[in-house]
């Protein structure tokens, strides 16, 4: 049997932090930015964990 690849894409877009949780950072930060608040964007800025929702992504990652 092949070995399972990981999805490039999400290895790209999402870190594991130290923990083993998720990081990614935020959507709506592209463009039209000068009709967002500084304060929206300031915290578009920073990054975020992913939802424990969304833990099927973690099996995406390790292959």
């Amino acid at each position: 049997m092949p070995k399972m690849k990981s999805k490039r894409a999400l290895r790209k877009r999402i870190r594991l932090t130290g923990t083993g949780k998720l990081r990614r950072y935020r959507a709506y930060r592209r463009h039209i930015l000068t009709s967002k608040h500084p304060k929206r964007k300031r915290h578009l800025r920073k990054p975020t964990l992913v939802s424990h929702a969304e833990r099927r992504l973690k099996r995406l990652l390790q292959a």
